[in-house]
C-alpha cells in the first residue's frame, strides 16, 4: 500500500518571520493530531530555521529543497548542495519544477544528474515533477511530453533506487493559474506515468513508486483528486502558505 505524500512548495514565498508566523499557527492546529501520510515543506532556505522546533520541543515539520546541485562542492554561486541539505536535517528535495525549467534552464538531462546524485549521495528523497504546458496540452501532446521528460529524468537508475523516487505530475497550465485539470484527467495522465515506468522498471516499482499531482491541489477538490488509484499525493503551492488551508489538505478524509 503506498503511503500519501503531501509537500507544500512556498517557491519565493514567506521570508523568516511569515515561516515562523506560520509555524506558531500549524503548531496549534497540529495539537495532538496523529497524520497517516507524509508530508514536508519546500520553504525558501532563508527560511528554514524558523520551521524547525527548538531543543526537540515543538511540532516536527519535515522539511524539503527547492532545488539542489549535482556536484559535491565548487564554484556554483547561488547553489545547495546535498551535503548542506543533509547537514540541515532536509529529508526531500524537488527536482525539475517546471518553474526551474521555464526560467533557470533545467533541461531533462540536468534533471537525472541531480535524481542520480540525490540517490547515490543521499537519504534524501527526490521529488521529480515533469509535465505539459498549456499549448503541449492544447495540441494533444500531453502524452508525449510526459513519456519524454519520465525517460530522460529517470535514465540509467537501477529499479531498487527508482522506487524511491516520488514522481510529481504538474500540468503546467494548472499551476497557480486556479485552473485544476479534473481527477479523471489526472488519473488518467498518472496511470500512464505509471506504465512507463512499468516500461522501464518493471511492475513492482510501478506498483510500489508514489506520484502525486502538482496543479492547484487544495481543500476543496483534495478529496476527489486523493480518490483515484493512481493518485498518490499532491505537491502543492499556493494552499500551502496559509497555515488553515495546509492542515486541511493534511487532515482530509476519503
Amino acid at each position: 500500500m503506498r503511503k500519501p505524500i503531501i509537500v507544500g512548495n512556498w517557491k519565493m514565498n514567506k521570508g523568516p518571520e511569515e515561516a515562523q508566523k506560520f509555524y506558531i499557527e500549524l503548531e496549534k492546529l497540529m495539537k495532538n493530531k496523529t497524520l497517516d501520510i507524509e508530508w514536508a515543506i519546500a520553504a525558501p532556505s532563508i527560511s528554514m530555521v524558523s520551521l524547525m522546533a527548538g531543543d526537540d520541543k515543538g511540532l516536527y515539520i519535515p522539511l524539503a529543497a527547492q532545488n539542489v546541485h549535482y556536484e559535491k562542492s565548487g564554484a556554483f554561486t547561488g547553489e545547495l548542495s546535498l551535503d548542506m541539505l543533509m547537514e540541515y536535517g532536509l529529508e526531500y528535495v524537488i527536482i525539475g519544477h517546471s518553474e526551474r525549467r521555464q526560467y533557470f534552464n533545467e533541461t531533462d538531462e540536468t534533471v537525472n544528474l541531480k535524481i542520480k546524485a540525490t540517490l547515490n549521495n543521499s537519504d534524501i528523497t527526490p521529488i521529480m515533477a515533469f509535465g505539459e504546458t498549456e499549448k503541449e496540452f492544447d495540441d494533444k501532446k500531453t502524452l508525449s511530453v510526459v513519456r519524454k521528460q519520465i525517460n530522460n529524468g529517470l535514465k540509467g537508475i537501477n529499479p531498487n533506487d527508482a522506487k524511491e523516487v516520488v514522481l510529481a505530475y504538474e500540468p503546467i497550465w494548472a499551476i497557480g493559474t486556479g485552473k485544476t485539470a479534473t481527477p479523471k484527467q489526472a488519473q488518467s495522465v498518472i496511470k500512464y506515468s505509471r506504465s512507463i515506468v512499468e516500461e522501464m522498471f518493471g511492475k513492482e516499482v510501478a506498483q510500489e513508486i508514489r506520484i502525486q499531482y502538482g496543479g492547484s491541489m487544495k481543500p476543496e477538490n483534495i478529496q476527489e483528486l486523493m480518490k483515484q488509484p493512481d493518485i498518490d499525493g499532491g505537491l502543492v503551492g499556493g494552499a500551502s502558505l496559509d497555515a488553515k488551508s495546509f492542515f486541511k489538505l493534511l487532515t482530509y478524509k476519503k
